[in-house]
């Protein structure tokens, strides 16, 4: 019961962090042209990623790299890491290695 639980849980949140990835690197791409502003789609994408990006910035000021922003390469990298982490401990919960 409670593995199953869990582990639809932790599929729950994984969706969320690929669709998380999905807007990181459709915002990537707008920004590499000259969107308009006031357009609700691109404010969207920027009040749902500009948070985290500028935290990237703030801790890792070596992500601005030659006028080139990589905190969004930076911020996908961890969402990776975040799945596979919480996908290993799932499958360690769920299904334990006797010893």
């Amino acid at each position: 019961m409670i593995g199953s639980v869990l582990g639809a849980l932790v599929y729950v949140i994984d969706l969320a962090l690929g669709i998380y990835v999905l807007i990181v690197i459709v915002s990537a791409l707008i920004s590499w042209v000259n969107p308009d502003p006031y357009n609700p789609i691109v404010r969207f994408l920027r009040s749902v990623t500009e948070p985290v990006f500028y935290r990237v910035r703030k801790t890792l000021p070596f992500v601005m790299l030659g006028g080139f922003d990589l905190s969004p390469i930076v911020v996908i990298l961890g969402i990776y890491f975040i799945r596979e982490l919480l996908r290993q401990l799932t499958f360690r919960v769920i299904a334990p290695m006797p010893f």
